[in-house]
C-alpha cells in the first residue's frame, strides 16, 4: 500500500464515527425536542422520568403535547436513545402505553394521535 492511501484509511478512520447516520430515535429527539429539552433538563433533581416505563410516558406525553403524531415505534426510538445516552435504566418489555390512551379502541387511540388541523 502506498502512503496516500495508507493516509486515507487513517482520515477515513477518524472522521468516519463523527460521519456516521444517527439513529432514529436521536434524529427524532434533535429535530423535535432539542430545543427546549437540554441535557441538563434530564440530570435535575426532580425529573419526571424515574424508570424505563416512565420515560415511555413522560416520551409520548411530550410528543403528544408538541402535536407530532409519533408512532409507537418512534415513541420507543426516542426512549431508547434518552436511556442510552442518559438515564440506563434497566429496560423491560412491556409495550409502549400511556394512561390516556389506554382503554381506548385502535380507531380512537389513532385519531387521538393525528395531526390536530
Amino acid at each position: 500500500m502506498n502512503d496516500r492511501a495508507g493516509w486515507l484509511l487513517i482520515a477515513v478512520a477518524i472522521f468516519a464515527p463523527s460521519a456516521m447516520a444517527q439513529s432514529r430515535g436521536e434524529l427524532l429527539y434533535t429535530t423535535h425536542c432539542i430545543s427546549c429539552h437540554t441535557t441538563e433538563m434530564h440530570w435535575r433533581d426532580k425529573r419526571s422520568a424515574n424508570d424505563w416505563t416512565t420515560l415511555k410516558l413522560q416520551v409520548r406525553r411530550w410528543q403528544d403535547a408538541a402535536s407530532l403524531a409519533w408512532s409507537d415505534g418512534d415513541i420507543l426510538d426516542v426512549s431508547r436513545y434518552l436511556n442510552e445516552s442518559i438515564y440506563r435504566f434497566e429496560q423491560t418489555a412491556d409495550p409502549v402505553s400511556s394512561p390516556s390512551v389506554a382503554g381506548h379502541s385502535p380507531a380512537s387511540r389513532l385519531a387521538l394521535r393525528a395531526p390536530h388541523r
